[in-house]
């Protein structure tokens, strides 16, 4: 199965459209302008920065994921585009990026997609990368690979002079799955601000 098919099938049914905590937290004193949301899936984190005054273009590889994010996103400035990122990137320039837990089973150029993310950010915002520390017992993705927020700066290879890490943490939280049982876990949080 490709990439596409398998996301497509992931966000066949409606899925919770809830804004990912972290990005709420670090988002909720910034002022609003424009934002990409990378990998939107059901579209919670793009329909919550929308309703909050942001302009968003909001990115993911499955169709029907952008197909319901528009349809939820009626009234409110949000442009949900099907993009395979690991070939293509949305046009523009953006004053916060968010990649929330951008991980897929298939091969993707991670690094790449997000120094370009970096690259694309107008001067003073911020990409705001929220990765898995751990794994829930609930996840498709148990493999124990989960780089430290450090590593992951060090791996997009931005220049210092333009680019610093303004938050480089693990913090756990209470997590509740599909079948509502719970876990602790562990976030992997790297904000990334360009100078202004």
């Amino acid at each position: 199965m490709d990439a596409a098919r398998f996301w497509d099938e992931h966000y066949r049914d409606p899925r919770p459209t809830r804004v990912n905590p972290l990005l709420a937290e670090i988002a909720a004193d910034l002022t609003p302008g424009t934002a990409l949301d990378l990998g939107c899936g059901a579209g919670g984190d793009a329909l919550w920065l929308a309703a909050r005054g942001w302009r968003v273009t909001a990115a993911d590889i499955s169709a029907n994921a952008v197909a319901r994010l528009a349809g939820n996103a009626r009234g409110l400035p949000v442009s949900a585009v099907r993009a395979d990122l690991a070939s293509e990137f949305p046009d523009g320039a953006f004053d916060l990026v968010s990649a929330q837990y951008f991980h897929t089973p298939f091969a993707v150029p991670r690094a790449r997609i997000l120094r370009t993310a970096a690259q694309a950010l107008n001067p003073g915002g911020r990409l705001v990368v929220v990765d898995h520390g751990s794994a829930a017992p609930w996840s498709w993705s148990t493999d124990g690979d989960f780089p430290a927020p450090e590593e992951v700066f060090a791996e997009l290879d931005l220049d210092p002079a333009v680019f610093r890490a303004e938050r480089a943490d693990a913090p756990a939280r209470l997590a509740t799955g599909p079948g509502g049982q719970t876990a602790t876990v562990t976030d992997h949080v790297l904000v990334v601000r360009r100078a202004a």
